[in-house]
Formats: C-alpha cells, structure tokens, sequence
C-alpha cells in the first residue's frame, strides 16, 4: 500500500513541513554527488553523523574517546541523511501527506520541537535494542514516523487514497492504513530474521508511539479561520 494524499483540510502554511523537506532533499543531493566524485569521503561523513549504537554508547560511557558531543549529535544529524533515493522519496511522501496537518495542530515552533523529539526517541529507541551495533543508521523514518502516530490520534477518519499495486487506487481510513504499517513494523521488529533486515523498525515503532503518547499533551493552536470563515 502507497498513501498518495490525504483529504484532510489545513488551515496554515506548513512552512515548517516545507522546510524539513527540502533540507532532507537537499542533503540527500549532496550525498549523492559526493558518492560519485569520492565515495570514501562520504563513507566517513555517513560514519560520522549517523547513528551507530556501538559508537555513542562507547563515548557516552568513557569507554572511547571523543567528546560527548560526538555521541549526541548523531541523533539529530541521522535524521538527514539517507542511504537511497527511494529511501528518501518514500521519507519525504509520508512527511508530505501527513505532516501538514501536525503542523497545523501544532503551530510551527511546537511542529518543529515535536518532529525533532520524536526523532531522537527513535534514535534512543534503536540504540537502546541495538548497542552493539556498529552498522550505521541513517533516515528521517523515526521522526515521521512520529508524526504518523500524531496524525492516528488526531485524524483516524481521515480518507488517504491509497496505490495498490499494480492498478488499483482506494481511499482507505487513516487509522486503518497507519494501523497496518505499525502492525507489520511490529510484526517484523518481533521476527527472528529483523537482525538482518537492513531496517531499523525498532526506531519506527518507537517513534510512531512516541507520536501516540506525547500529541495530546499539546493544545490545539488556536486557527486563524476555519472553512473559510473569520
């Protein structure tokens, strides 16, 4: 199942929603130019501000040196960069049909603050069930997924149209295809082969509940107008 949109109304800009967008797009540009010109370079790059579990629990810990900075910093950085273009397409869709409306709940400021914590409890969220690890995880998956989890709170009736391959086109309730994709998240994180996926589910489905959890202790922002009224 691929959402293409939704038809939840908003009533603001998402400029905050743009932004983050256009910077994931941005530096995933970069990555790529980089790769083709010097691909060792962005090897380190990549090992320097993704997450790897290994790393920050070493440095936060005493066991490695470096400064603690080195150890946080990848939970914020992580979240901008990608390992593909359909990593990074897939990323920026979902941001796109669910993240306007969180916006507009939140107002921009709360918008940005919510989108970075849920981020980096995804990135706790791995690192935690993954110390070990030395493989580098990069993605902006945590923190939409976040926003995901908002949007199944605040919006389960919402209709998303919905691609079924190869030809078929529904629209499907919000809550039933969020639903879905925490289930097989879950449904994977759970199964023996997860070790070897290749995807860091476990920081999805942190993120999609922190999303659940932390989205009604905000208050609604006030709207400007509604349905065209003042």
């Amino acid at each position: 199942m691929i959402p293409l949109r939704d038809d939840q109304p908003s009533f603001s800009v998402p400029f905050i929603n743009y932004f983050l967008i256009v910077t994931n797009v941005l530096v995933y540009l970069w990555e790529f130019s980089v790769g083709i010109q010097n691909p060792r370079a962005l090897s380190a790059f990549v090992g320097q501000f993704a997450l790897v579990p290994q790393h920050t629990v070493a440095v936060l810990t005493g066991h490695s040196y470096g400064s603690p900075a080195s150890g946080i910093l990848p939970l914020f950085t992580s979240m901008f960069l990608h390992a593909g273009f359909l990593h990074v397409a897939g990323n920026m869709l979902f941001l796109w049909i669910f993240g306007d409306n969180i916006e507009d709940y939140l107002g921009h400021f709360r918008y940005l603050v919510f989108y970075l914590g849920s981020g980096i409890a995804a990135g706790l969220t791995h690192l935690v069930l993954n110390i070990n690890s030395r493989a580098p995880t990069v993605g902006a998956s945590g923190a939409i997924a976040g926003v995901m989890g908002a949007y199944f709170i605040l919006y389960p009736s919402a209709r998303v149209l919905t691609w079924f391959p190869p030809i078929f086109l529904f629209h499907v309730p919000a809550w039933l295809i969020l639903g879905y994709w925490f289930l097989m998240q879950f449904f994977i994180g759970t199964a023996t082969a997860a070790a070897q996926s290749g995807i860091a589910v476990w920081a999805h489905i942190g993120g999609f509940v922190t999303g659940v959890l932390i989205i009604k202790l905000f208050s609604e922002r006030p709207h400007r107008y509604r349905y065209g009224t003042w």
